[in-house]
């Protein structure tokens, strides 16, 4: 059945679901549900309203201006429901933007992806599928007592090389003009290079290229035997004239089919700066031309953006549309951690369609704000329909989710519900499990507090709010981040964290120490 897409607010779901969600007093509850019915769709989990809002939305309306009362008095929305995530592409084009002395674009700053980014220490599931656990702590600010809540996911770890299973890889390399630099068909070639070597006997490749036309350059094939002819292909890549990625992406597709392996990680990979010019440049357009190759075979796509002028929006459009995820690639560094050291994570795959829905209790939570996730929003009534799109997540991944809250006085108690749902990637088995905080375990103070992770987790997010332009309630001045990152390197021991200290310092310099506010109001969720 054709997927639909709806990324509007079910508030009206808050009115028509009638159930109360389990509550609980502390975090690190959880609980494991599966379900036969997938592809229908079940009640949401949501808590009931509160005050009179719900029996006043009851009566009829009587002509325009009494429907304009009952809009007004819709009760506050306490559901949020987005897609997984595990992109990280944003935040290491921002790494490669303030490296090069210029801030990056705030339309190209996703705080997930700068989240996501980073190691959070979260216990793993042995099977398919996550686990759930929240925490958080007092982050204070000048407007109020106000809370970071984490919702963190975690998929069980990442095989060995030697354990994961078998890869048929088709690699969609743009040759146009601008990629004609080191740092970007270079890169490319000695990035394929390396992992030519890496992969097993048992894996298969094949290299599609693109420019104003695209081509096959070597049909699928196994390794075993045949490193050498690969290698020939790889290094034959010279840059030609404009970029037509929908080319490379119908031909990519129309290889990966025919090379098609039951049992294996089938995935294109698209290798790009991805600034299309030619031919169709709509993400929705292009993926529409190679549907049955995504739905009956279940081929996904993984994107790799390199480049100092990069297509970030086309990039992310096309991954999420393809049942994938991107990354960003800077260096040869950044290159062997993403195709060796992470390559069962990024072709292998432990939930399809992975979506989170997380209840706030009007009891004890006043307002609360999901910090990004702004383009994998959901309705809130189609969380368990599996007809909707969600995420796909490979093993040894984490999806973090931060959430802006502020309690009510005197609160006490529980405090969020997280529920996490998925289809099994092989029999299509829609599965769930739940997580639950209460006010003691989110009561302490944020900044040197007992959780190094959850500190650098809110580092980065108030580091891409702030290179985006927002105020999120309690944040620290620039510098003032810079500095806690400094000290959380040095804690951790990360040399991850270190760099996102770097960053932030060129940051400083690059915005004058500038510092953006705004204000906040109302109750439930915020935009």
């Amino acid at each position: 059945m054709e997927r639909r897409t709806r990324m509007y607010r079910g508030a009206v779901g808050l009115l028509l679901a009638g159930g109360v969600l389990l509550t609980g007093c502390s975090g690190g509850t959880t609980h494991d549900t599966s379900t036969a019915d997938s592809g229908k769709r079940a009640p949401v989990p949501a808590p009931a309203a509160t005050g009179g809002a719900a029996e006043d939305a009851a009566k009829p309306a009587d002509g325009a201006e009494k429907s304009d009362e009952l809009r007004e008095a819709a009760p506050p929305d306490y559901l949020s429901t987005f897609a997984l995530d595990v992109d990280t592409a944003s935040y290491g084009y921002a790494r490669r933007t303030l490296a090069d002395g210029r801030l990056p674009g705030p339309e190209t700053v996703r705080p997930e992806e700068f989240v996501n980014s980073f190691r959070q220490g979260y216990h793993r599931p042995e099977g398919n599928g996550f686990t759930v656990s929240m925490d958080g702590a007092r982050a204070g600010g000048e407007d109020g007592d106000w809370s970071l809540v984490r919702v963190g996911l975690a998929t069980r770890a990442a095989p060995s090389s030697a354990e994961r299973p078998p890869a048929a890889l088709t690699f969609v390399v743009d040759i146009s003009g601008s990629m004609a630099s080191p740092d970007r068909l270079g890169l490319v070639k000695t990035s394929l290079g390396t992992l030519t070597d890496e992969l097993r006997d048992d894996d298969s490749v094949s290299l599609v290229t693109f420019s104003d036309e695209a081509r096959t350059v070597l049909p699928m094939t196994r390794l075993r035997d045949h490193r050498g002819k690969i290698h020939d292909a790889v290094d034959s890549m010279e840059s030609a004239d404009s970029t037509n990625v929908a080319a490379g992406v119908r031909r990519g597709y129309e290889e990966a089919v025919d090379g098609h392996r039951k049992g294996a990680s089938n995935r294109v990979v698209l290798l790009s700066d991805a600034l299309a010019n030619t031919g169709e440049t709509d993400a929705d357009a292009i993926l529409e031309r190679i549907g049955s190759a995504r739905s009956e075979y279940g081929i996904t796509l993984f994107g790799v953006g390199v480049g100092s002028d990069y297509g970030d929006a086309l990039m992310e459009r096309l991954t999420n549309k393809g049942d994938g995820h991107t990354t960003y690639i800077a260096d040869e560094e950044q290159a062997r951690k993403v195709f060796v050291d992470q390559l069962p994570a990024h072709i292998e795959l432990t939930a399809r369609d992975a979506k989170a829905q997380v209840a706030f209790d009007p009891k004890t939570v006043e307002k609360f704000k999901l910090i990004g996730y702004e383009d994998r929003k959901v309705a809130d009534d189609d969380f368990r329909d599996d007809r909707v799109d969600g995420g796909e997540v490979g093993p040894g991944h984490t999806v973090t989710a931060l959430y802006a809250v502020r309690l009510r006085d005197g609160a006490s108690g529980h405090v969020a519900t997280a529920t996490v749902r998925w289809l099994d990637p092989r029999t299509r088995a829609a599965r769930e499990r739940t997580g639950s905080v209460g006010t003691g375990a989110i009561d302490g103070r944020l900044w040197g507090g007992s959780s190094a992770r959850l500190q650098v987790t809110a580092v980065a997010a108030y580091f891409a709010d702030n290179l985006r332009g927002g105020a999120l309630p309690g944040a620290p001045s620039l510098a003032a981040l810079a500095s806690r990152a400094k000290e959380l390197a040095a804690v951790t021991e990360d040399d991850s964290v270190e760099k996102l200290a770097a960053a932030i310092g060129r940051a400083v310099l690059l915005k004058g120490g500038h510092k953006d506010t705004g204000t906040r109001a109302e109750e439930g969720e915020m935009d």
